[in-house]
């Protein structure tokens, strides 16, 4: 049965969302130019998405959201906090330990906020008996861009989302409907003169501010590039084995960030700071054990061996040399090559 709503639509919107668990969540209209699709353009044709062909296939798809669907009218676009309880730069120091991203310490938040998503779409339906398509992440869809226009927060100089309320910090999530609601102000930049994630950048992956080259981001070497990463990047890569949070941990807007209240979303103890030692002996079984539920277990066993090795090469400790040693005739191709760079460094 429907309910009665006395408040306007898009107020109620935002009072379910929060009750649903969402942080926050803006309305954006998509009916407005896209000015993002120029910039994903150049983006390809200067050969910046590196091995993602993913991205160069489906540019069309993403050149505005009415592409994904000709009858949208508005968006929701919804923010979970996943915020850490420390500095992820202070993991770097312990170079016989694994540093991972924070967003993948704990389960896949793909899936905690697709079930979230769906209950507020399925609940608009029956308030306003409207379609609606839900994405996160997964789809041709620039969130960020839409989670700007919205008035989540705004891309920062590292091209990632910024928010006055939550930091560098927000999972992201839409629901496309054809109704006609009223946007929100779209934020605008408080980036100011501030270059602090321009700078901290070890592998220099910024050519200009708001600009990427993914090529050179070690989030993208570690996690999207497969087969041996470039020589020219593997000691800048320190103890990073999926991920790096260096352009978002060092953002001053973080100030105002706190920690994740969803426990799903929280690091879980064993992938706060693993040892090297331990993560290069998994075989695929280990590996999906320890992993289940997470992100990283998408890209498999050989590709994170491989990120431990380079890691191992970095640690300035001869003992695991001998680790090393024990993959040199691994079935992998990139891990042998990984085994051999480390034994080289260490020696």
């Amino acid at each position: 049965m429907t309910t009665l709503i006395s408040e306007p639509i898009e107020a109620a919107i935002k009072a379910q969302a929060l009750a649903l668990g969402f942080d926050v969540c803006g309305v954006a209209s998509v009916e407005a130019p896209w000015p993002a699709s120029g910039y994903l353009a150049q983006f390809v044709a200067d050969g910046r998405h590196g091995d993602m062909d993913w991205i160069a296939t489906t540019v069309e798809r993403r050149a505005h959201p009415k592409a994904m669907w000709a009858g949208a009218r508005s968006a929701l676009v919804l923010g979970v906090n996943y915020g850490p309880d420390a500095d992820p730069l202070a993991a770097l120091e312990h170079r016989g330990r694994g540093a991972i991203s924070v967003y993948a310490q704990g389960d896949d938040y793909h899936e905690v906020i697709k079930t979230r998503l769906k209950a507020l779409a399925r609940w608009l339906v029956a308030e306003r008996s409207c379609e609606v398509k839900v994405f996160v992440d997964t789809a041709p869809l620039l969130e960020k861009p839409l989670a700007q226009s919205a008035g989540l927060g705004w891309q920062g100089k590292h091209t990632n989302l910024v928010s006055r309320a939550f930091g560098s910090w927000l999972f992201l999530g839409s629901v496309l409907t054809d109704l006609d609601l009223a946007p929100d102000a779209a934020e605008t930049d408080h980036c100011g003169g501030c270059r602090a994630c321009l700078d901290i950048c070890p592998t220099k992956a910024f050519p200009a501010p708001y600009q990427l080259d993914a090529r050179r981001c070690i989030s993208y070497l570690t996690i999207e590039h497969a087969g041996p990463v470039p020589i020219e990047f593997r000691a800048a890569m320190g103890n990073r084995i999926y991920g790096c949070d260096d352009c978002l941990a060092v953002c001053p807007w973080n100030k105002f960030a706190s920690t994740a209240r969803e426990a799903k979303l929280q690091a879980r103890d064993a992938l706060r700071s693993p040892t090297l030692a331990e993560l290069a002996r998994l075989d695929d079984a280990a590996f999906r054990a320890l992993f289940s539920k997470s992100p990283i277990k998408r890209i498999g066993r050989d590709r994170f061996v491989r990120n431990v090795l380079y890691a191992v090469g970095n640690s300035a400790d001869p003992a695991l040399a001998s680790v090393a040693q024990g993959l040199l005739d691994d079935p992998d191709d990139a891990v042998r090559d990984a085994a051999g760079w480390a034994i080289g460094r260490l020696a």
